[in-house]
């Protein structure tokens, strides 16, 4: 899916597909194709190929949402951009968190049902983005998209800070994301296998990110969007080294340090989207945070699959001690940036 996503989002920005159709048109469209090839897992037949096949399309279709989403936003923003794009990603967290939130719920639910329900809120979202947000009046036109700017990210110094940053943030957040579930069973396993509601426990730990974008948007608007990301990325960066301790801590002390992580390990991410798009070049914008955002997720395969290949074979509380160098590096990328930094978010 991830593969899907970064080929949707360098077809869609190769033909400027946002650009020439209503951004909102793409997000309804792309809503229900999702929603239609997630669905479709039901009708797979134990076939690997058939699966694979429909987890690509899914994250095809993906590119017409995230990347869609945030035009669309930056349509009704020309100031305080990290502010908005808190909120955008922190609905984006909150939805990601959700199947966890319906497998929680209906526990005796078999997870066709489960599948089915995200799939009809997916095209919900879609169908509300239709009827409910206009086209903005500030809504930008791109170029077309143009390869030679990933000579940027390398050489205009500010662009390659906080593409870096981000870099260092994303080979953390979906690794983080995806064996929370994982983690939450082995402690309560640790403990002596005491009833605990890991999909509940998930959704909240996955949720709680949407209060670390609101946030840290809302400080970005005094205290800039490099200090709000290189504060965050520190906090994430710390939970990832205390992990170890943290896993034998009591449960209710695990679940809060759990919780505190999910705060602030995508809560940088709004604040690296407006960092990107305020210091990448004027002429080649679009471009270069295509090449920006497709690299972030390609890096998120290596470290899901890092975590996926070792989780059998190291001890669970070592597992998240893995993610720390992303937000090491991704800090000491970072810096630059925070040295120049108004009190004032990138606008």
């Amino acid at each position: 899916m991830q593969i899907g996503f970064i080929c949707g989002t360098l077809a869609f920005a190769f033909f400027a597909i946002a650009d020439r159709h209503s951004p909102r048109l793409v997000f309804l469209l792309c809503a229900l194709a999702g929603a239609a090839a997630n669905a479709a897992l039901l009708l797979v037949d134990g076939s690997l190929a058939a699966l694979l096949a429909l987890r690509f399309a899914t994250g095809i279709f993906l590119a017409g949402i995230y990347p869609v989403g945030m035009k669309i936003a930056s349509g009704w923003f020309q100031r305080d951009l990290g502010n908005a794009l808190g909120f955008l990603v922190g609905a984006l967290v909150a939805g990601t968190a959700f199947p966890h939130l319906l497998r929680g719920l209906g526990a005796a639910l078999p997870w066709q049902q489960v599948l089915l329900a995200a799939s009809g809120v997916a095209a919900l979202g879609g169908l509300a983005m239709a009827a409910l947000v206009p086209d903005g009046p500030h809504l930008p036109k791109a170029a077309r998209f143009d390869a030679r700017a990933l000579a940027a990210i390398f050489r205009v110094r500010a662009f390659r800070a906080s593409a870096f940053g981000y870099f260092g943030h994303m080979w953390e957040l979906y690794a983080f994301w995806a064996f929370v579930p994982w983690v939450l069973a082995a402690h309560a396993d640790a403990r002596g296998g005491g009833a605990l509601a890991v999909p509940l426990w998930s959704f909240a730990v996955i949720a709680a990110g949407s209060l670390g974008c609101v946030l840290g948007g809302l400080a970005s608007l005094r205290l800039g969007s490099a200090r709000v990301a290189f504060a965050q990325l520190s906090a994430s960066g710390l939970c990832c080294l205390a992990s170890p301790l943290a896993f034998h801590a009591p449960t209710p002390l695990f679940l809060g340090f759990l919780l505190f992580w999910g705060v602030v390990v995508v809560g940088d991410s709004p604040q690296f989207s407006a960092l990107n798009a305020h210091s990448a070049p004027r002429e080649r914008v679009g471009s270069a945070l295509t090449i920006a955002n497709c690299i972030g997720f390609g890096i998120t395969i290596f470290s899901i699959e890092l975590l996926n290949a070792v989780s059998g074979r190291l001890a669970p509380q070592w597992l998240f001690l893995l993610l720390a160098p992303g937000p090491a590096l991704g800090l000491a990328a970072l810096r630059p940036l925070l040295e120049r930094a108004p009190k004032r978010a990138a606008h």
